[in-house]
């Protein structure tokens, strides 16, 4: 969440004429994030998020909101999206597509315990799990075909032995190939500051708009990364079991996923190291932007580069 196209008082009252959400009373821009423009809204009736979208259309926009409304009514905790008084979730605000989403109780928490690994790893099986049963699909535009673009990108502007690691990963992950295991929804940037807490209780997931249809073991992956890693991109024992098990009291992992969990592990640290170094080295002008650390990325990765079958799953 970033600011990147600012919203005025007045048009932002004239957009909420269109929901009964009463007279509003405070915006506040949310610096925290990524990709989109995001305000905290609050009115006479609630509290909301308002969100214009930046690089998705309009087109693309109903596989999350509909996700979204899905996941709230299957028990997944999670921020479902207001609809308008013609019934729809999506408008235009600024020339941006933009949605209002409901404003949830609790706040991320920066070093998480092994009790709150829990409480995700719960939450994402059920998500995992339920989200077979959504209608929609899209692919992963973040998958290996972006990987290679990326990498052209920065590649030049790396030094000599992390230049000599992507190329490698790269190479490692063109020939471990795994879309044969289990598919499905999943979110795909389950990370800290897209879970709610109050205290151990997880109040809500947030965010969804890289969710896509790929296998759900890297979902989990992508989450255990951020969640479980020490600051010297090892894997913390407690908390990457308590998430494991909960996870899989919720969503059981095949024998395939089990033997797959190492080369996982390395796709989702590739992932966001990439995403990471284009966000720093090549960033997009803002009002209120936040752009996370690539050598977090670069640490965990040669952790699980390192590790290997070290990494692997006794827990579950």
């Amino acid at each position: 969440m970033s600011v990147y196209t600012r919203v005025e008082r007045e048009q932002l009252e004239a957009f909420l004429t269109n929901y009964d959400l009463g007279e509003l009373l405070e915006q506040q821009g949310i610096s925290d994030g990524i990709e989109n423009t995001n305000y905290f809204v609050t009115t006479t009736k609630g509290r909301y998020v308002l969100t214009l979208f930046e690089s998705l259309s309009a087109e693309e926009l109903p596989f999350f909101l509909d996700l979204m409304a899905f996941l709230a009514d299957h028990n997944v905790p999670s921020a479902s999206p207001l609809a308008d008084g013609e019934g729809s979730y999506l408008r235009t605000l600024n020339s941006r597509p933009a949605a209002l989403v409901e404003r949830l109780s609790g706040a991320w928490v920066a070093t998480p315990s092994a009790a709150q690994c829990a409480a995700l790893g719960t939450v994402l099986g059920r998500l995992n799990r339920e989200g077979q049963a959504f209608k929609g699909e899209r692919p992963n535009t973040r998958g290996p075909h972006w990987w290679r673009v990326t990498s052209e990108r920065v590649m030049g502007r790396l030094s000599e032995a992390d230049a000599r690691m992507l190329q490698d990963e790269l190479a490692y992950q063109s020939s471990h190939r795994l879309d044969e295991l289990p598919r499905g929804v999943i979110h795909a940037d389950l990370f800290r500051d897209n879970a709610l807490f109050q205290g151990d209780e997880l109040t809500g997931v947030i965010d969804f708009y890289y969710a896509c249809t790929d296998v759900l073991l890297y979902d989990l992956a992508v989450t255990v990364n951020d969640w479980c890693s020490n600051n010297d991109g090892s894997l913390d024992e407690a908390r990457t079991a308590a998430m494991l098990q909960a996870y899989s009291a919720e969503r059981p992992l095949t024998d395939q996923e089990r033997k797959s969990w190492p080369v996982m592990l390395r796709a989702g640290a590739l992932r966001f190291w990439l995403s990471r170094l284009q966000d720093k080295l090549f960033p997009r002008p803002g009002e209120m932007t936040h752009i996370k650390d690539p050598d977090e990325y670069a640490r965990v990765l040669r952790d699980r580069i390192v590790c290997g079958k070290k990494n692997s799953l006794p827990w579950v």
